[in-house]
């Protein structure tokens, strides 16, 4: 026997609606009062996206730094708006750190990418165009940065990306049989990657994204062209077409910032997109603003030797077997009294207590009062303090070689 057909209409849902609220000394007002509408914004939506995005392929350094790569990023779309056009520098003190992954995957999220290598300045600022200009990515920045020698060779490199952080800082060439001035705009934004700091006056004018080599816990998905570079492009339309739609609001934005200067004018752009997107952002990207230029304030550049300054420290750890500790001076001395390394050589006075600071800066790692047998107190570092930085950069240990049997009698 065939069940019995249910012939009830369906249930259709009907929109909840809060009742009326009185008001004393008012009359009822009875017209229904619509709940507050608690849905993510499409920006709020499409940063988070992206957010997870680059999350998913590299291992950022920091909450922070994933916060500020996907504002920046979102913020090329708008460059026709912003009074400056931030740097942004991605830089670490080896190789392997994953600056060039993270460049692969702006690529693919920016406008109008121009990536290159090593360029002449000329060939960049023909490229820039007065209009809408493209963003300029850079990998392997310190060619042309990397020591003083080479940079003094790249000044005009320097110049065209300090004067293309303002609008209206052209350059001018001369040019044509008639030798006519021509003026060529310079206003971009960039990317610039590579191993250490770059130059002063543009650190000054980027988000610096300090990244670190992956250890062997933190997993990333793999990056194939044809697969996921085509995700990212979908996900740029996206962004596209929503910065376009709130362009003319972007216009009559003044964020309030936490920072006041040259850094105000490098994050305006990310904090005005994130008050555009609204939701958690505006307070993410204020945290990052904060937490990033507090970082680089008062920073020493410095010209290298961050990897055998670790290997070094390893070794006279070692030395004395390890101990959960070990003075500053101590290690010093077993520093500067190595013949092979530099250390004696670093100034008039060898490695100092300030020198060897800011050469374990970017590691996070700086000396501390230690208590040592005896009771004693000292300046000094703990043997905890290095363990993830020698992971991380240092090449594994050489097992020490058995001692050999001794013969039969």
């Amino acid at each position: 026997m065939d069940e019995a057909t249910n012939n009830t209409p369906p249930h259709t849902a009907t929109p909840a609606v809060w009742p009326p609220v009185a008001v004393p000394g008012r009359p009822a007002d009875l017209s229904p009062v619509e709940p507050p509408n608690n849905e993510a914004s499409t920006g709020e939506r499409i940063l988070d996206e992206l957010r997870a995005t680059i999350r998913r392929y590299v291992v950022m350094p920091s909450e922070e730094a994933l916060t500020a790569a996907t504002l920046w990023a979102a913020a090329t779309h708008l460059q026709t708006v912003w009074q400056h056009a931030p740097r942004l520098a991605v830089v670490g003190p080896a190789k392997r750190c994953g600056k060039s992954r993270l460049l692969e995957v702006l690529i693919e999220a920016v406008h109008d990418p121009l990536i290159t290598v090593n360029a002449s300045a000329a060939a960049i600022f023909r490229s820039i165009s007065d209009g809408n200009p493209p963003t300029l990515l850079v990998d392997e920045v310190d060619t042309i940065f990397g020591s003083t020698k080479v940079a003094e060779k790249n000044e005009e490199m320097r110049g065209l990306l300090n004067a293309g952080h303002q609008r209206n800082r052209p350059t001018l060439r001369v040019s044509g049989p008639n030798h006519d001035v021509q003026k060529f705009s310079t206003f971009a934004m960039a990317a610039l990657a590579g191993i250490g700091d770059l130059p002063d006056t543009i650190m000054d004018r980027s988000v610096v994204i300090r990244m670190r080599r992956r250890a062997d816990v933190e997993k990333v998905t793999s990056w194939r062209y044809g697969r996921d570079d085509l995700k990212v492009k979908a996900l740029r339309e996206r962004l596209a077409a929503w910065m376009g739609s709130v362009r003319d609001e972007a216009i009559a934005l003044e964020p309030k910032l936490p920072v006041d200067d040259r850094a105000a004018d490098t994050w305006e752009p990310l904090i005005s997109v994130a008050d555009l997107a609204g939701g958690r952002w505006p307070l993410i990207a204020r945290t990052a603003c904060k937490a990033m230029t507090d970082y680089e304030s008062g920073r020493d550049q410095d010209g290298g030797l961050k990897i055998r300054i670790l290997t070094d420290i390893r070794k006279a750890f070692a030395s004395v077997g390890n101990p959960p500790a070990l003075r500053t001076a101590d290690l010093l001395n077993f520093l500067n009294a190595d013949p092979e390394a530099p250390w004696a050589e670093i100034s008039s006075a060898g490695l100092t207590p300030l020198k060897l600071r800011a050469l374990l800066t970017d590691y996070g790692i700086s000396s501390g009062n230690r208590r040592f047998p005896g009771g004693n107190q000292a300046k000094g570092f703990t043997l905890a303090q290095f363990t993830d930085a020698w992971t991380r950069y240092c090449p594994p240990e050489r097992p020490s070689p058995e001692a050999a049997p001794a013969p039969d009698a």
